[in-house]
């Protein structure tokens, strides 16, 4: 059955791509433009149908650029390897170091221990628990991380998948809770850093990392306490409590005090968060180079928490080489044409907007495009550029316009066809559909509060 699937995925990705091709060119585009649009229907139907496997989908955006003439092959490289690609991996090596101490499961067993055995209460602790850590781990090893807990939890309690409510909410908040975090800090996400360096390749002014803060801050602190209240209401969890609150205790207290290897991450990753700081004021210790140095000191003698082996085999291939790829893509829509016409046509009616209407419709559409683009980075790579076209074209700082799609690309809320909800959902414990309801709503909030961070805070850090 898969074999067939991925048959019909590569025939449609070719024939979609031919059919750009051929097609007549749309007026404004060019040719080059035209076969930039061919290349991302292409990479996209790949990348969504797994096809091919995603990390060769991945090179073979670049190696199509010299041959639809975008770009040369080192071209195509060079944009390829960017500091997104390196902090992608240093994200991966950090998030072992979390899994392999056993830190994310300790912090996770004392919030659950504290939440009590009230299960809405336990919900909460689930989401909220989730976005606290998702502000300085990367969003899928957060999401594993708690899904494990949860997990075990269903075990003790005997839920079954796709019967209990109470499971449905917590394995649909557990991504929820991720998505929100992630938003908090520049760290929080690859998104993030992925979506700034395209802002910087199309020559617009990025923001610090205080400055981020100043918006994804009040975001997360708004939002998430929402977000768990929407996935609790949608789905009343059928149990009162969880049993006796010293089963989760008894297990917390297995794992004793915090160990060495424990501590070492918890200095390490508070000496991070200092320098991301410092970053605001002194630009050389920006996010991805105290990234590397924060991996680097967990190999250091006296500290080596885990070898490079172990390293390897904790890194997702697949989405560090896709990262890259996004980047490249997202330079070669510049480049080629396609990202102006796209501004003419899809955003050419907002111009003379007001701000406001205009941050409101970009968060919407960047919301409900995950429909048809579930690639979160991908979503990136097509919007930014016209996106901040549309504004330097007002006379407007134009990451202004780049930070609601930024922040937005991580809201998947709708349908779990992202990595982080499909986690959770390939586990059976929650239908495709039931993830609608609650995600729509935390996304009608998502909207609104981003729209008045940016609004309130934006004058504040020279954005208006």
């Amino acid at each position: 059955m898969n074999d067939r699937k991925h048959v019909l995925g590569l025939i449609a990705a070719v024939a979609a791509m031919s059919l750009v091709l051929l097609m007549p060119t749309p007026s404004g585009l060019g040719a080059p433009g035209q076969r930039m649009a061919a290349l991302f229907v292409l990479i996209l139907i790949l990348w969504s149908t797994e096809a091919l496997p995603i990390a060769i989908t991945s090179l073979l955006a670049l190696v199509f650029q010299p041959f639809l003439g975008l770009n040369d092959l080192g071209t195509a490289f060079t944009n390829f390897i960017g500091p997104v690609f390196f902090f992608v991996l240093v994200m991966f090596i950090i998030a072992h170091a979390w899994v392999k101490t056993g830190l994310a499961h300790r912090f996770a067993l004392t919030l659950i221990a504290n939440a009590g055995t009230d299960a809405r209460r336990v919900i909460y602790a689930f989401v909220i628990g989730t976005g606290m850590i998702s502000l300085i781990v990367s969003d899928v090893p957060t999401c594993a991380i708690f899904m494990a807990v949860a997990l075990g939890l269903f075990e003790k309690l005997g839920l079954k998948a796709g019967e209990s409510p109470f499971a449905k909410a917590i394995m649909l908040g557990i991504p929820f809770g991720a998505m929100i975090g992630g938003i908090g800090t520049i760290a929080g996400s690859s998104i993030n850093i992925l979506g700034l360096q395209i802002v910087e390749a199309n020559g617009g002014p990025t923001v610090s990392f205080l400055e981020w803060m100043a918006i994804g801050i009040p975001m997360v602190v708004v939002v998430l306490p929402l977000a768990a209240l929407i996935t609790a209401w949608t789905f009343k969890p059928e149990i009162a409590d969880i049993g006796h609150p010293d089963d989760i205790r008894q297990e917390l207290d297995r794992l004793g005090p915090l160990t060495t290897p424990e501590r070492k991450v918890i200095v390490i990753q508070a000496i991070m968060l200092v320098f991301w700081i410092l970053s605001s004021w002194y630009p050389q210790f920006n996010v991805v180079s105290v990234g590397v140095l924060g991996a680097a000191a967990m190999f250091l003698p006296g500290i080596r928490l885990f070898t490079w082996q172990e390293a390897q085999r904790a890194t997702g291939w697949d989405i560090l080489l896709m990262a890259g790829a996004v980047a490249a893509l997202g330079v070669a829509s510049s480049t080629s044409g396609l990202a102006q016409w796209l501004v003419d046509v899809t955003l050419g009616p907002l111009a003379g907007m007001p701000v406001v209407v205009i941050l409101a419709v970009i968060s919407t559409f960047t919301v409900l495009i995950h429909l048809m683009l579930p690639v979160s980075p991908v979503i990136n790579a097509v919007m930014i550029p016209p996106i901040m076209l549309l504004a330097a074209d007002a006379g407007l700082n134009p990451t202004l316009y780049a930070l609601p799609v930024i922040f937005t690309a991580s809201c998947a809320m709708l349908i779990p066809l992202d990595p982080v909800p499909m986690l959770t959902f390939s586990k059976g414990y929650y239908r495709m559909f039931d993830m609608l309801r609650p995600g729509a709503l935390i996304s009608l909030v998502w909207i609104v509060v981003m729209t008045a961070a940016l609004m309130l805070v934006g004058p504040m850090i020279g954005l208006l």
